[in-house]
């Protein structure tokens, strides 16, 4: 991609144009939703449809209506967030078979209580011990599926089964450390008590170590940056096998969205991590180490999405795609999401957005790589926040458009005449955006950052 040299001042005026047309969005949705019917989880024909599985988009949903409030003010969306939080996302906590805690409750009780801390919503002390014992639960039983590494170590396995580390799992590291931050611990047989906070570490660096490339020879396809969705480790003695896909083309390339969660993931845990005093780190290896794991992997992943996305900064939905040959040279071009051959993936760019952003701030906005990030996560925001991304269309329910859900599987909308998904929406990709956008309104308005932790922070 080709960044531009922009200013945050010159997207202030996309950025309040954005919070209406989002508002009218989560009014449209709200008039239909039934929650019998499970979450919404994508567009169909601009309609958002369910899908139940394992319900991983619910929390995305309630907590897009937290961002609206904290944008616009407008109490009706605080209202309605903070009700199906209550009513609806206590299975989430309590859901012992998917690695999707972060995404879940991080979005909504985290949210609800950041806002209570913050004094935007009202707050009494029982309001705010629910939210907290949800947080301290919801990170107990994520690190209850909990696989060992022969080497020491271990990680957090997805809903595939205890051999299976999905890179999208390190976004469910912050309910590890939010909870762990509010005094909490995972307690097993014989009362052993296990720390959340080592637990999160060890997961990191299992993922950063095999999850990631950095242009090494660990295999054949070892390109810096790249990023396997999954790897598949022997359960009988810990040891790595392979890397294997779901969503994406192969193991062997990199589906876009998984290399965004990473990037973002990684730099959300660098900037928590350099917050914690030294002495935190005493019996893990001190804190250097850890922010050095981190940095390495969001600054590779970063590094490979400049350099294999289209000039205005959205990618295909995989670098390795079998098709992108057939757009010639696609990275010097704008992207095309309604090309003949291979589908762009919208939803991977709100999530790099807010990574390079947030990668740009921790390494330091006036040094070499922190102004080519923070112009990189300035200049995707400016496409998405535009036609033909940005959804108007108020008979549409999606806000971002040309998101693409499972490829391989064929889960994505073609509308007629055309050979590839395109024009449809995804409640991760809607939430994500909405997120960068609120990073960058409330930097707009003299805020203090917007991060998964402000949840800890007390008036």
């Amino acid at each position: 991609m080709t960044p531009q040299p922009l200013e945050l001042s010159q997207l202030e005026g996309l950025l309040r144009h954005f919070w209406m047309v989002s508002g009218m969005k989560l009014d449209s949705m709200r008039a239909e939703f039934n929650p019998a019917k499970g979450s919404p989880v994508f567009t169909v024909k601009g309609a958002y449809t369910q899908r139940g599985w394992t319900e991983w988009t619910e929390g995305f949903y309630y907590g897009s209506s937290f961002l609206q409030f904290e944008a616009t003010g407008e109490v009706r969306f605080a209202d309605f967030a903070s009700s199906l939080t209550q009513c609806r996302m206590a299975a989430h906590v309590s859901h012992i078979g998917v690695h999707d805690h972060g995404f879940n409750n991080v979005s909504t009780y985290g949210a609800w209580l950041r806002l209570m801390n913050e004094g935007q919503l009202p707050a009494d002390s029982s309001r705010a011990e629910f939210c907290e014992l949800a947080l301290k639960l919801s990170g107990a039983v994520q690190a209850s599926r909990w696989s060992t590494l022969h080497e020491g170590g271990g990680y957090i396995y997805s809903f595939n089964g205890p051999h299976s580390l999905f890179v999208d799992t390190i976004r469910s590291v912050r309910v590890l450390m939010l909870a762990d931050a509010l005094g909490h611990t995972l307690q097993a047989e014989n009362d052993e008590v296990m720390s959340l906070f080592t637990r999160g570490l060890h997961h990191l660096e299992a993922t950063a170590r095999y999850s990631l490339f950095y242009g090494e020879g660990r295999d054949h396809y070892d390109e810096a940056g790249r990023v396997a969705h999954e790897c598949i480790f022997n359960t009988n003695d810990g040891r790595y096998r392979c890397p294997n896909s779901q969503q994406g083309y192969s193991g062997f390339t990199t589906w876009t969205r998984g290399l965004a969660w990473a990037l973002l993931g990684f730099a959300e845990q660098a900037e928590f991590l350099s917050t914690l005093p030294e002495e935190k780190f005493a019996t893990v290896g001190g804190k250097e180490r850890w922010l050095r794991i981190c940095s390495r992997a969001a600054r590779a992943t970063a590094d490979w999405y400049l350099s294999n996305t289209s000039s205005d900064g959205i990618p295909y939905w995989d670098g390795g795609a079998p098709q992108l040959g057939k757009l010639g040279d696609w990275r010097s071009q704008r992207s095309l999401p309604e090309n003949e051959w291979e589908p762009v993936d919208s939803s991977a760019a709100a999530i790099a957005a807010q990574g390079l952003l947030r990668l740009a701030d921790f390494l330091g906005r006036s040094s070499p790589d922190g102004k080519r990030y923070r112009s990189a996560g300035l200049t995707v925001m400016q496409t998405l926040l535009t036609a033909p991304y940005l959804s108007e269309d108020p008979k549409h329910q999606g806000l971002l458009l040309h998101s693409v859900y499972h490829r391989p599987n064929g889960w994505d909308y073609i509308p007629p005449g055309k050979r590839v998904p395109c024009g449809e929406s995804s409640m991760w990709g809607d939430y994500h955006l909405r997120e960068a956008a609120l990073m960058l309104t409330r930097e707009l308005r003299g805020n203090t950052p917007l991060n998964f932790f402000g949840c800890l922070a007390k008036n």
